[in-house]
């Protein structure tokens, strides 16, 4: 089996760290997330690294998303239990 643990972890990488997320109207998150999961269906509104604003449409629960954003906010986030993956 190979060990990992010395290995620099790159953006083709799974994530290694998550972390819960609290939609905000104003504060970004502690830290950008590369991933983003639900436990209940619904839009979830952000802020990308690049600063663009939008609405990812009815997400599922228990999918990993592939998205780097900096803020999730609480306007038009209709899905619940996000956790953010880094």
């Amino acid at each position: 089996m190979t060990d990992f643990h010395d290995r620099a972890s790159g953006l083709d990488s799974p994530p290694i760290g998550l972390f819960n997320i609290v939609p905000d109207e104003s504060a970004d998150l502690p830290q950008p997330i590369r991933g983003l999961m639900v436990t209940t269906g619904g839009d979830v509104a952000l802020v990308t690294l690049s600063g663009a604003a939008g609405v990812l449409p009815s997400l599922a629960p228990g999918v990993q998303y592939a998205i780097r954003a900096r803020a999730v906010r609480a306007t038009g986030t209709t899905a619940t239990g996000l956790v953010g993956l880094v």
